[in-house]
């Protein structure tokens, strides 16, 4: 068989010569011309499996495929969950919202903060509203103050069209900001004076 997504050659697919053999101990047999490996794979019923094409001659081990197969894809999911990069979220505002569906949202988007998510917050202005600008980036900075503790704005405002927006970044993926805030250091005292 041979597994096209890796490209892992297995059993008789293996063409080479000679082989570098690890038993299913994982203990190291020795160079074996590849019909006795594979034969020896043959009579334990699992697989000749080519682990390090490239070594020279090629590693194989003695194995069930399939398992193998599965701690790949284990291996595969759980490298994806460490490196899980923030997602861009996008809460909408309109200039007339109230104080307290503003105070919620406002609990959304620092949610979305501690998640290590980035949070474009934007005010969509309809009609007349257009004639109050004002009111949407008072808005906007209201929002960025109380996010301060669990987030930071990035780059400036901007103005598109009918929309006006800011990105927040959560404040462990901003490079170089630190995640608190640094403690201040005591002053150095004056430097003794020279007596005459």
């Amino acid at each position: 068989m041979y597994h096209d997504s890796r490209r892992i050659r297995i059993n008789r697919y293996i063409n080479v010569a000679q082989v570098r053999l690890i038993n299913t101990d994982g203990a190291m047999i020795g160079v074996k011309p590849i019909l006795e490996a594979q034969n020896m794979a043959r009579s334990a019923g699992l697989d000749l499996v080519e682990i390090a094409p490239m070594a020279n001659p090629p590693v194989c081990k003695i194995m069930d495929f399939s398992k193998y197969l599965y701690e790949l894809d284990k291996q595969a999911r759980e490298n994806r969950k460490k490196q899980k990069a923030g997602v861009l979220k996008e809460i909408r505002f309109n200039p007339r919202i109230a104080k307290h569906d503003l105070e919620t949202k406002t609990r959304h988007i620092a949610e979305f903060l501690k998640d290590q998510n980035k949070v474009r917050v934007t005010v969509v202005f309809h009609g007349r509203e257009n004639q109050h600008r004002n009111l949407g980036e008072e808005i906007l900075m209201n929002v960025k103050t109380a996010l301060v503790a669990v987030g930071v704005m990035e780059g400036s405002m901007q103005r598109v069209g009918n929309r006006m927006s800011i990105m927040l970044a959560p404040l462990t993926a901003v490079p170089g900001k630190p995640a608190a805030a640094a403690k201040p250091q005591p002053a150095a005292p004056p430097p003794a004076q020279r007596q005459p």
